[in-house]
């Protein structure tokens, strides 16, 4: 049985960041994604995100290894990539330049117009351009950085994989591709429709750290346990509310009403005292088995060894690299198996057979230094 994309054709060039993501996950759900690397691409084992990928490195710089791109490309239904506005139409690789039947999709964070398109920027910037960093602070301190999760592969990768796959089901109608803008300060704020709607309500305010999500709430925040590890509290509906009460031992009548907002403060100092009254494991126990929302915040090693995860096999380590294995799951169809991550230009001699190259052509290429 194969994956749900099989026989989807892909190359993507390689890059950073959100780019790869979406080829990863496009080839953990059966697509071809061949991958074509500078030929001083260097091998990185622990790249996860090259994994179920084929590579071939070229010289984009030279004439040959541009035309052995350019045929790659004609069998391909899908191209993506993620330099700077310009630079694949400089290389003669611009959507001009190639069939008007391929879906040509491109990852930035400003996106491919406006007064910021051609400046640098990272996940952080882009957060912080949208108006979504500002929500992440608290009333004491600036936003923490949330790793790279948000813009790069929220607002990023899942827009450009939604992007291009809607871009198949058009061409099915049409027969013609297209140009997929996949623009992270496009895609986060396309994310914030419940707290877009949440301030037309007036039920959230731009002051940090006094609303439901954002470690305003009591009831929804970490707290920190005897042992210095840590307990996340996520009970936002009444009767969970009302569970981790019982567990923390409290009784409600002694307490303020759930969202008397005037009261959050001196109840999360009540709860803050409690939860630090005994070792996060031990709190994980209290709450086991109920509906009070509450876990034990896992460090990343642990988690390989929840229980939970562990009977889904959530996490997989092929080549000894922990990671997470393909998602979603299908009724009918079964995602690529992982393995280890494709060295660059590890299978430049199998796709050149396949697009007619025979060897004594192959080994010009690598002698005349546009292929590695």
């Amino acid at each position: 049985m194969s994956g749900p994309l099989d026989g989807l054709k892909v190359v993507e060039f390689a890059g950073l960041g959100p780019a790869p993501l979406a080829g990863q996950l496009l080839s953990d759900m059966g697509a071809e994604v061949v991958v074509i690397d500078r030929a001083s691409a260097s091998q990185d084992p622990h790249d996860v995100n090259r994994r179920g990928k084929r590579s071939i490195a070229l010289n984009l710089k030279s004439p040959t290894g541009l035309a052995v791109a350019r045929e790659l490309i004609a069998r391909a239904d899908i191209l993506i990539e993620g330099f700077r506005p310009g630079v694949m139409e400089r290389l003669g690789l611009g959507p001009a330049d190639l069939p008007d039947t391929l879906i040509y999709g491109r990852m930035t964070g400003w996106g491919q117009e406006g007064p910021l398109a051609q400046t640098a920027g990272h996940d952080l910037t882009y957060l912080a351009r949208t108006g979504v960093l500002s929500l992440l602070a608290t009333a004491d301190a600036p936003p923490r950085p949330p790793l790279n999760l948000i813009a790069d592969y929220g607002g990023g990768s899942m827009f450009l994989v939604f992007g291009v796959l809607s871009a198949v089901i058009a061409r099915g109608r049409t027969g013609k591709g297209q140009v997929v803008d996949a623009a992270m300060v496009d895609g986060v704020p396309a994310m914030m429709g419940l707290l877009h709607g949440f301030m037309a309500s007036g039920f959230w305010t731009d002051q940090p750290g006094t609303n439901w999500l954002d470690g305003g709430a009591p009831f929804y925040r970490c707290y920190r346990c005897a042992d210095g590890r840590d307990i996340a509290v996520a009970a936002l509906e009444p009767q969970f509310y009302a569970l981790l009460i019982k567990g923390l031992g409290l009784d409600p009548a002694t307490l303020p009403d759930q969202n008397d907002r005037a009261q959050w403060d001196q109840t999360a100092a009540t709860f803050a005292e409690i939860f630090a009254s005994r070792p996060r494991d031990a709190w994980a126990d209290v709450f086991s088995g109920t509906d009070a929302c509450v876990a034990p915040v896992l460090s990343m090693s642990e988690a390989r060894e929840d229980a939970h995860l562990v009977s889904r096999e959530t996490y997989v380590a092929p080549g000894n690299v922990w990671q997470a294995a393909p998602a979603p799951r299908f009724s009918r169809s079964v995602p690529r198996d992982t393995a280890p991550p494709t060295a660059p230009g590890a299978d430049a001699d199998a796709l050149l057979s396949e697009i007619g190259y025979d060897a004594a052509r192959i080994e010009t290429l690598r002698r005349d230094g546009d292929l590695r």
